[in-house]
């Protein structure tokens, strides 16, 4: 049979190679929730279910020891976390007149087209995950926490209930008060961030810029600078809720271990996939189409609810 489609009829490997790396070089600088999970490896055939383990603290021992007495000890307490991987994927068909009359190189702009949708498929899938939590502080209104009766809602955020310096410095203390470590590497909390928010705090007098960092800091992918304790990740794929005839804004103050991205033999790394013309058989007899597509399996899972907070806000006009 002619190989009627140049570089991806059949497809060697030199030419999965490069639409792989192509369909990856417009994928990675767009994700960003994903970046920061726990990964948790999970070898081939060895099922498709993460676990991870999550230790109660212990109450501090305060009481002296009596001399010759063996004290009664404490028991400790582990909790099953545990995520089980879905696949996600997407396709497009191209044709043979496509292919003949076509000017420009369809089968790599198409590929990098699949890169970028693979991005915020996956990007959404963890996104909605580490968004889902119900440890909440509403800007203007309070910290929800049904422990100490106080109950407020997305609904009581007004449009003047943008997000400052003192809603940053009451999250942060919010997260040390629960003794949430710091993001390894950063030493801070990081905070995903939509850029109509950023917009809002980026003037606070206290606010240093990424490039002002003292010293060797490293910077991190899409980072603009910190506030108060607090790195910001700017992203588009923050959160946005509907509110009281508002946009809610959610921006995602995160610690250490705050969740988990289990991954099968990196198969959380989307795969491209192309099917030449005429591989389809009977089922293309005229071997009218090819296609090229993504595929990938993902799950996440929210190792400590204390880890994740979630600040609901407006932003200004």
């Amino acid at each position: 049979m002619p190989n009627r489609y140049s570089g991806v009829n059949a497809v060697p490997h030199q030419a999965q190679t490069f639409y792989d790396r192509t369909l990856l070089e417009r994928l990675l600088p767009l994700l960003v929730f994903l970046k920061y999970g726990q990964k948790k490896p999970i070898p081939k055939n060895e099922g498709a279910t993460g676990n991870w383990r999550r230790f109660t603290s212990l109450q501090p021992a305060t009481t002296p020891l009596v001399e010759g007495v063996t004290p009664s000890g404490d028991k400790v307490v582990v909790e099953a976390v545990t995520a089980t991987v879905k696949g996600y994927g997407n396709y497009t068909y191209l044709t043979d007149l496509l292919d003949m009359a076509g000017i420009d190189p369809v089968a790599t702009e198409t590929t990098e087209l699949m890169g970028e949708n693979a991005a915020e498929t996956l990007d959404i899938v963890v996104r909605d995950v580490v968004a889902a939590g119900s440890y909440v502080y509403y800007a203007g209104n309070g910290f929800q926490d049904t422990r100490e009766s106080i109950i407020v809602s997305r609904t009581d955020v007004t449009e003047n209930d943008i997000l400052d310096g003192t809603t940053i410095r009451r999250a942060r203390r919010i997260m040390a008060r629960n003794n949430v470590k710091h993001i390894s590497g950063a030493g801070a909390y990081i905070a995903f961030i939509h850029p109509d928010a950023s917009f809002d705090i980026t003037g606070d007098p206290a606010w240093v810029n990424a490039n002002q960092y003292a010293g060797s800091q490293k910077i991190f992918d899409h980072e603009l600078g910190k506030l108060h304790g607090i790195r910001f990740i700017e992203t588009t794929m923050a959160p946005i809720f509907a509110g009281d005839g508002i946009d809610v804004y959610g921006t995602i103050v995160i610690g250490a271990n705050a969740y988990g991205v289990p991954d099968i033999a990196g198969s959380s790394k989307p795969r491209t996939i192309i099917k030449s013309l005429g591989s389809a058989g009977t089922g293309d007899p005229l071997d009218q189409r090819s296609s090229i597509g993504w595929k990938a399996y993902l799950a996440t899972v929210r190792l400590d609810e204390l880890c994740i907070l979630r600040i609901e806000h407006a932003v200004s006009a």
